[in-house]
């Protein structure tokens, strides 16, 4: 039986997403990973999400 697990990970700064997913999938056999953009505007200010969906084993 394959058990397959997932991980998400949200930030506002894609440095902080990049750390975080490198640092995360170095003992990880990796199935797939989704990687997602959004923007959106809080008053004059734009709010950036990256955010990455892990499929490891």
């Amino acid at each position: 039986m394959i058990v397959v697990k997932v991980k998400v990970f949200d930030f506002e700064h894609e440095s902080d997403l990049q750390d975080a997913i490198n640092e995360f999938i170095v003992d990880k056999e990796l199935m797939d990973i989704k990687y997602s953009v959004s923007v959106s505007i809080f008053g004059e200010e734009q709010v950036y999400c990256f955010s990455a969906l892990i499929v490891y084993k």
